[in-house]
């Protein structure tokens, strides 16, 4: 599930890059995981229902069954997500100023929305602040005239740092990157169990 958030982040940051544009119930999801503070399981992380995975379930059954030639850019940014994520756990200051400053978007978000524009730039601006920080950058390839437009930018800081959410929820839960590389079978059965589950 925590694998799933990952792939529908970064999914929806190539969709942005390319097409200025991303469908509001898979992009308020990621957004609104980096909101959840206290969850009780994994996936009240992201709205307690597997169906608001569903983009992420089948963007990672993709990558799993056709490798690299599936959605080359999501997945070079969901690699890219889980070294950043390790880079942020190494830093104890800076996971508490995120901490702090993705407390006071949630609060923002109660008078607003989640998605609403002064909470996107908000959640950009600490990812301009701290996660742009490090040697190690994001590129992301799209069209100039989109990823031009501060909004647009703000919303792919915004979901890169929902990437970055899933990751951390991922390794807490006992994910790691030689699982993706040995245990592909073994997770593409998961995904596609519960893709049926939400079928049925």
């Amino acid at each position: 599930i925590a694998l799933a958030g990952i792939f529908q982040a970064t999914r929806l940051v190539e969709q942005l890059a390319k097409t200025g544009h991303v469908p509001a119930d898979p992009y308020r999801i990621s957004i609104e995981s980096l909101l959840v503070m206290n969850p009780a399981n994994t996936l009240d992380v992201y709205g307690g229902s597997v169906a608001n995975l569903r983009q992420g379930l089948e963007q990672l059954r993709d990558v799993l069954q056709n490798g690299k030639a599936a959605h080359a850019d999501a997945l070079r940014y969901s690699l890219g997500v889980l070294h950043l994520q390790k880079k942020l756990s190494a830093n104890n200051a800076m996971l508490q100023e995120v901490g702090t400053r993705l407390q006071q978007a949630a609060h923002q978000a109660e008078h607003f929305s989640s998605t609403h524009e002064n909470v996107i730039a908000n959640i950009g601006g600490l990812y301009t602040d701290t996660i742009s920080t490090f040697r190690f950058r994001i590129q992301v390839s799209g069209d100039y005239n989109y990823l031009q437009q501060q909004r647009i930018a703000h919303q792919v800081r915004a979901l890169l740092f929902a990437g970055i959410r899933s990751a951390i929820l991922w390794r807490q839960v006992g994910g790691n990157r030689w699982q993706l590389l040995l245990g592909r079978k073994k997770i593409l059965g998961s995904v596609e169990n519960l893709l049926r589950s939400i079928s049925d």
